[in-house]
């Protein structure tokens, strides 16, 4: 009697439950593209490698076609990994209002961190807001704790480990090129080693995390044989293009140091279109995979094992990624990109792939982190090397209390708003 009462509650409401879960699902995927996106193109834009129109028109095209090209099969994470599934087969309308909760709850903390500048972490917001409607809905069983403890790790493990890469790759560019007697003579020897590991690193990770949701599946060593082609081949074109530079021996110091900084910008804007394609692929998982789940529930009556996500869906949260970044993301960007520390390409190019470096590493290593701390520990990494004065403490200040406090307030907002989707609809 109690099946069929619930399985009455989805059948009455099923059409306004639809909508509810496709506009707050798209506003999700909008409060990613304001703020998360500023992971591949702060930097970028800090150094003025490109502007923030550039950044807002390239991070458009590479994130919309990384959500509906390569976006597919990694919601499964968002809507069945963190809550337990069984738990919810006899109450299939708790799940629906749970994730639709979590949805919205999770969009506005996105929203008010963007609105801040804050740098926060979009998967941290819909595991929150999910855990807090999962809470609300069965209680502490209802839970998958093991995420939580993984969250509370990258908390720590994910700045450091992007300072530290960004601050070595920094100290060896000072050391090899910028403080010796020719920087252009030794950008021009050590300047294709840089640029490959550019192309090694940002096609590893367009690899594992923006293809491997398709039918195309390289394998590690295809893989990682494609990666250093395409890093040998940027490191020919960067040979090349540093062979072009005409060495005057009359010019000062402040001259060679400019052209140095001019050889990284085609390197930056490389790494950040191939960062946003992997970013546009992953991360609209944690808007349509609670949308998905609800539509599936909706339409089967059952929770099932798996989320069917259409070609609908994905286009659905590129479009909201595009639109976030559009309207808010500047925010996020000139934070990451000017408010920690002063960037110049070579210092934005280290903050860059070192991030992408601990991204990839992290990921194959299984080890819990995130890579927006990722990219604000490897900015501040590049700032440190010139000394704490060069950081802007209390905007740092400021990024690491909404990290901390990011889980906390999305499960409240999910539990409060699961809470009243309840009261309204049962």
């Amino acid at each position: 009697m109690a099946e069929r009462r619930n399985m009455e509650i989805i059948e009455q409401h099923q059409t306004i439950l639809l909508v509810m879960a496709l506009v707050f699902g798209l506003y999700m995927t909008w409060g990613i593209g304001a703020n998360d996106v500023a992971n591949a193109m702060g930097t970028s834009v800090g150094s003025g490698a490109i502007s923030i129109r550039q950044a807002i028109v390239l991070a458009a095209i590479m994130e919309l076609c990384g959500a509906y090209l390569a976006g597919g099969k990694v919601a499964d994470t968002i809507s069945k990994g963190i809550l337990n599934g069984g738990r919810f087969e006899s109450t299939p309308e708790l799940l629906v209002f749970g994730m639709i909760g979590a949805l919205l709850a999770a969009g506005i903390w996105l929203m008010l961190a963007s609105m801040r500048g804050w740098p926060v972490s979009a998967t941290h917001a819909i595991v929150g807001a999910v855990c807090g409607a999962g809470l609300a809905a069965l209680g502490v069983d209802a839970v998958q704790w093991g995420m939580l403890g993984e969250i509370v790790a990258s908390w720590f493990v994910s700045p450091v480990l992007g300072g530290l890469v960004s601050l070595v790759l920094t100290l060896s560019i000072r050391r090899l090129i910028l403080n010796r007697a020719d920087p252009i003579g030794q950008a021009r020897k050590w300047g294709p080693m840089y640029a490959f590991l550019v192309g090694w690193i940002v096609s590893l990770i367009t690899v594992s995390k923006g293809l491997k949701h398709v039918d195309l599946d390289l394998g590690v060593v295809d893989g990682q044989v494609l990666s250093i082609l395409i890093g040998l081949l940027l490191a020919v074109a960067a040979w090349l293009m540093m062979r072009r530079i005409r060495l005057d021996d009359c010019a000062d110091r402040a001259f060679h140091y400019a052209s140095v900084e001019r050889l990284f910008i085609p390197q930056m804007v490389f790494t950040c279109a191939a960062l946003a394609f992997a970013h546009g692929s992953n991360d609209v998982a944690n808007g349509i995979g609670p949308m998905a789940e609800v539509i599936q529930i909706i339409e089967t009556r059952a929770v099932l094992a798996e989320s069917a996500v259409t070609p609908f869906m994905l286009f659905i949260g590129g479009a909201g990624l595009v639109a976030g970044l559009a309207t808010y993301g500047y925010k996020v960007i000139a934070t990451l990109g000017y408010k920690i520390t002063a960037l110049t390409p070579t210092r934005a190019y280290c903050a860059t792939v070192a991030a992408s470096f601990v991204t990839v590493a992290a990921s194959g290593l299984g080890l819990p982190v995130s890579t927006t701390h990722i990219a604000v520990g490897a900015v501040m990494g590049v700032g440190i090397v010139r000394g704490i004065g060069a950081l802007d403490l209390r905007v740092i200040g400021g990024i690491v209390l909404s990290w901390f406090i990011t889980v906390p307030v999305a499960a409240l907002l999910g539990a409060l708003i699961f809470h009243l989707l309840r009261v309204v609809f049962s």
